[in-house]
């Protein structure tokens, strides 16, 4: 079933009214965030996504904050409910590690509440000493 996937790096492909609800309206980090806010995230970042080849459909999304030398964040990452469990997180993942491979990164963070096998799959791993972390929530 993966073979009618494809994934894309053209941010002029995102679907921006499915991610935005996908994001405001489904995921547990995003709840209520703005269509203009989306909007700007979109349009500050890289951005992947997987289609369904044979609709055109996006079904997955997923975006990255760079400087693109030193340092990246994986974030908004999205699988649609009804592809899910069909591989098409790990093909966007990889997608997505691929692209930002020649970058020659010296670290990619996320944060996941629930697909830490997933990311685990590709390299990702717990912090060695999160102590040393620190965030400004506004």
């Amino acid at each position: 079933m993966i073979e009618r996937y494809g994934t894309s790096a053209q941010t002029a492909r995102v679907d921006r009214a499915r991610v935005h609800a996908w994001l405001s309206q489904q995921s547990y980090w995003a709840q209520g965030r703005s269509r203009e806010t989306q909007d700007a995230a979109i349009d500050g970042s890289r951005n992947y996504g997987v289609y369904d080849e044979d609709t055109g459909d996006q079904v997955a999304y997923a975006r990255v904050v760079t400087d693109g030398v030193t340092f990246a964040w994986l974030c908004d990452v999205f699988v649609a409910p009804e592809v899910r469990g069909r591989g098409v997180g790990k093909m966007l993942v990889a997608a997505v590690i691929e692209d930002l491979e020649p970058l020659g990164l010296k670290r990619t963070l996320l944060s996941t509440g629930d697909a830490h096998g997933l990311y685990a799959q590709f390299g990702f791993a717990p912090l060695a000493d999160p102590s040393k972390m620190m965030a400004l929530v506004l």
